[in-house]
């Protein structure tokens, strides 16, 4: 069974969330506490998750301390782990932390064009079939946001480029925060590193889903996503 490692900071909450989906996809997982992170803690893993939550309370900008203490622990391990094979996935904060380490096409996530924290489903569309994390879903699906700061902006043409090279790999079905190009999630060139800003982790039963009558799979659709990538690792 793949491994996976998820990355806890002060004010991270969906990290047991976030583990329990990737073991009912097929993963073991442990949640580390960064105060015990080292970087010999990625040697078993195959997979590093930054979870979703509100590290270290957001204060300065979402995600910038925990970018800070993670490149102090781990230096140059990170990008080394990808090097070498590894997958990396962030989820909301997670995905603002990934943008900052400079794992992801350069970019920023900033305030929701309403000023306001967002909390809803989103309809969702995948930009091209090269994301071993959205192999598994079909073109068209829905996850739930949580987020005040997940607005995607980029220099001017960074957006349009992404979309058509496909590190734009997920895009809204409609404007939710105000994203440039409806961008919602994004992957690096090798496709091992994939952030978004939905919350795959609170979509795992289809019993969780706000139609009780919902039953477009036999899982809700974040499980196909840790699926998804289970699949790719083993392959």
């Amino acid at each position: 069974m793949p491994h996976a490692l998820l990355i806890k900071f002060p004010g991270t909450n969906c990290d047991l969330e976030t583990s329990r989906a990737l073991e009912a996809a097929g993963f073991t997982a442990e949640v580390m506490p960064v105060a015990h992170l080292e970087p010999t803690s990625l040697d078993k893993a195959q997979l590093v998750v930054f979870s979703g939550g509100f590290s270290y309370g957001d204060y300065v900008m979402s995600g910038r301390i925990a970018q800070l203490i993670t490149k102090h622990k781990l230096g140059e391990r990170l990008k080394q782990f990808v090097a070498n094979g590894g997958y990396v996935l962030g989820i909301c904060n997670g995905f603002q932390i990934l943008t900052q380490l400079d794992l992801l096409p350069r970019g920023s996530l900033i305030h929701n064009t309403s000023g306001r924290f967002i909390c809803r489903w989103a309809p969702l569309k995948k930009n091209g079939n090269t994301s071993p994390f959205l192999k598994a879903l079909p073109e068209n699906f829905e996850l739930p946001v949580a987020h005040a700061e997940g607005r995607f902006v980029g220099e001017p043409g960074d957006a349009e480029k992404y979309l058509k090279d496909g590190h734009a790999a997920l895009l809204y079905g409609k404007d939710v925060n105000g994203s440039t190009a409806q961008i919602a999630g994004l992957q690096d060139d090798t496709g091992r590193v994939f952030g978004l800003m939905p919350h795959p982790e609170r979509f795992i039963a289809k019993n969780t889903h706000y139609d009780p009558d919902w039953n477009a799979a036999e899982q809700g659709w974040g499980y196909y996503l840790f699926k998804g990538v289970a699949e790719a690792i083993a392959a």
